[in-house]
């Protein structure tokens, strides 16, 4: 896809300074920048390599003066990262448009339905029973199984696994290899040290605007549903447990593990290879520290949270100040003693 600079500048409002007719079809970082492609600068750190950047034309903010002379374009904006984010909006709209048919082989049972406009790739799977909204896109190698629901503009990527009874809402994005409905993991112990598989009878339902990274996980509830609330944006490599539910809004950043029944409430921010135990509550607007391990509710809303049994963060880092010292504050007693 090319696109001239004028025609960049009428999509963000901006104004070019420079040659309007040149096209670009790339978006390239600004120390990386070749001809015939398009970056942006908002941080004043990478300035210098507007000087050097042999991209056709960079976005900068309408306030911007150059100290320098420099050979590319300038597309002027009101805010310079918040319009490269609106063209890059705009280039992942125009790519995902671009998928659209049926590729063969593929496969939808008779007694499902798929909306207007979508895309199923080669290999696909779709199940019995399943209602698929417009403008979605079910790319190659992705299983959707029996009695599965998921709204418009949705996209399921290759090698996703949608399993039975899942509800999937509007606008949502489900990356490579993620396995959205497989049992949960339970397990009864038997009088004889063994255990027996807990039947997982629940699904999962997720509702509009969510983003669930790759080869990310979520569990089908025992009974009821596993739920993941509207705008949630889950990471790779996730495991979410059953009957867990993810509040509105609420980020889980890369090898967390949630365990069964947990709630986290909404605004939350949950940073890589945390742990969370099963059956407990965490309020609104938290934020859980990477590597934190969590033992037990957290029922007061904005509170951060560190360290491998977390607690509030001041405390943890006035704590480890300490922890740091003990030799030195041993020394110091042992000192102490010999004094008569």
């Amino acid at each position: 896809m090319e696109f001239t600079l004028r025609q960049l500048a009428e999509l963000l409002n901006g104004k070019v300074e420079g040659d309007e007719s040149l096209t670009v079809s790339r978006l390239d970082k600004i120390q990386e920048g070749q001809a015939g492609g398009i970056s942006f600068l908002s941080n004043e750190k990478y300035e210098p390599y507007l000087y050097q950047t042999q991209a056709t034309a960079v976005i900068v903010s309408e306030g911007f003066k150059p100290s320098k002379t420099y050979k590319t374009n300038l597309i002027r904006v009101k805010d310079a990262y918040l319009g490269f984010t609106a063209l890059l909006e705009a280039y992942a709209q125009f790519s995902k448009a671009s998928f659209s048919g049926v590729e063969e082989p593929s496969f939808m049972d008779a007694s499902s339905s798929i909306g207007e406009n979508h895309f199923r790739g080669a290999f696909s799977y779709i199940g019995k029973n399943c209602k698929i909204g417009n403008q979605v896109k079910i790319h190659p190698h992705a299983y959707i199984g029996n009695n599965v629901e998921i709204g418009d503009n949705t996209i399921i990527h290759s090698g996703a696994r949608i399993c039975t009874d899942t509800k999937i809402g509007k606008n949502c994005e489900i990356h490579p290899g993620a396995v959205i409905g497989s049992d949960g993991f339970g397990f009864a112990p038997q009088e004889d040290g063994s255990y027996k598989a807990i039947p997982q009878i629940g699904n999962v339902i997720i509702e509009d605007n969510v983003s669930i990274g790759a080869n990310s996980t979520i569990d089908c509830a025992t009974m009821g549903s596993t739920l993941i609330k509207k705008g949630a944006k889950i990471d790779n490599q996730v495991q979410i447990a059953h009957n867990v539910v993810i509040g509105e809004n609420t980020v889980i950043a890369a090898q967390t593990g949630i365990s069964g029944s947990t709630e986290i409430g909404k605004n939350c921010v949950i940073a890589g290879k945390a742990g969370i135990v099963g059956h407990i509550k965490i309020a609104d607007n938290t934020t859980i520290g990477a590597n934190t391990g969590v033992s037990k509710s957290i029922k007061s809303p904005g509170q951060t949270l560190f360290g491998y049994i977390g607690f509030d963060m001041k405390q943890f880092l006035k704590s480890y100040s300490i922890f740091k010292n003990l030799d030195d504050l041993e020394n110091r007693i042992k000192e102490l003693e010999k004094k008569p």
